[in-house]
């Protein structure tokens, strides 16, 4: 078994068909000024049901790489639009 990461994030962009941009925030401490600053990096999804809008939070887990730029598949919905 290994070990499969899940990402956390919130959907910016609908990006053609079955695929959604994830923006997904981290939070981590500044090396000389030891102040917690944040870092942001957007993933693609892959959306089997063209279910997201922009707007949602939902947990992606890792996959084999489905194309160039793609290696997530969308596990949960957790929260609808704001």
């Amino acid at each position: 078994m290994t070990h499969k990461r899940e990402i956390q994030g919130n959907v910016v962009k609908i990006a053609g068909d079955k695929t959604a941009t994830v923006l997904v925030e981290r939070r981590v401490m500044h090396p000389r000024y030891h102040k917690v600053v944040k870092r942001f990096k957007k993933y693609l999804v892959h959306d089997e049901r063209n279910e997201l809008k922009v707007g949602d939070l939902i947990v992606a887990v890792e996959c084999r790489p489905l194309s160039k730029t793609k290696s997530f598949r969308l596990q949960t919905v957790i929260s609808g639009e704001k």
